[in-house]
C-alpha cells in the first residue's frame, strides 16, 4: 500500500530553518507530482508548495515563495521542503501528498495520497 512518511519537523526560533522530508513507498514515485500542505489549529489545510513528477515545474504559495524551496530526489523516492526565515505564523502540521493529476497542484482534491504530517513550531 502507499505510504508517505514525513520527518524533520520540530521546534525552532523565528528566523531559523528546517528541512522536511517525505519518503514515499508503494507507488512509482517518479510518476507523481508531489505537494506540501500545512494545517494550523482551527484552520483549513492550505497549499504550501508543489513539484511536478519531473521536477521541472515548481509552484509555491505567495506567503512562502521566497523562503521555502521544494525539491525531489526520484532515486530516493523522497520530496523535500527547505524552510528558511521561519515565522511564528508558519507553525502548523505539514503534510506531504502525492498528486493523482498533473495539474491543479494547489488544490487538495488533486492529491490521491497523504502523509500523517509532521509538526513545525516556530517560537517568537
Amino acid at each position: 500500500q502507499v505510504q508517505l512518511v514525513e520527518s524533520g519537523g520540530g521546534l525552532v526560533q523565528a528566523g531559523g530553518s528546517l528541512r522536511l522530508s517525505c519518503a514515499a513507498s508503494g507507488l512509482t514515485f517518479s510518476n507523481y507530482g508531489m505537494g506540501w500542505f500545512r494545517q494550523a489549529p482551527g484552520e483549513e489545510r492550505k497549499f504550501v508548495a508543489a513539484i511536478s513528477w519531473s521536477g521541472l515545474e515548481i509552484y509555491s504559495a505567495n506567503s512562502v515563495k521566497v523562503r521555502f524551496t521544494i525539491s525531489r530526489d526520484n532515486a530516493k523516492n523522497t520530496v523535500y521542503l527547505r524552510m528558511n526565515s521561519l515565522k511564528p505564523e508558519d507553525t502548523a502540521v505539514y503534510h506531504c501528498a502525492a498528486a493523482g493529476l498533473n495539474s491543479g497542484y494547489d488544490r487538495i482534491s488533486t492529491y490521491a495520497y497523504w502523509g500523517q504530517g509532521t509538526q513545525v513550531t516556530v517560537s517568537s
